[in-house]
């Protein structure tokens, strides 16, 4: 128990020190809004997806095979 005690102690002295989240973790965050961002920029304006929902006036009936 008194190694416990004493190891609580010591590290409680300590000073801080920050971890990678501390130092970078803010500009991975922001990187990976700006990466998510262009990639939908792109998606949505360059890929020539068609954004058109409703089938009306596309949908046409075909002929009927006996």
């Amino acid at each position: 128990a008194r190694g416990i005690q004493h190891t609580a102690v010591r590290q409680a002295h300590r000073k801080y020190e920050p971890n990678f989240h501390d130092k970078y973790g803010n500009m991975v965050l922001v990187g990976g809004a700006v990466v998510f961002t262009a990639v939908w920029a792109y998606v949505l304006t360059q890929a020539g997806i068609e954004w058109g929902l409703s089938p009306v006036g596309r949908v046409t009936p075909k002929e009927w095979k006996e």
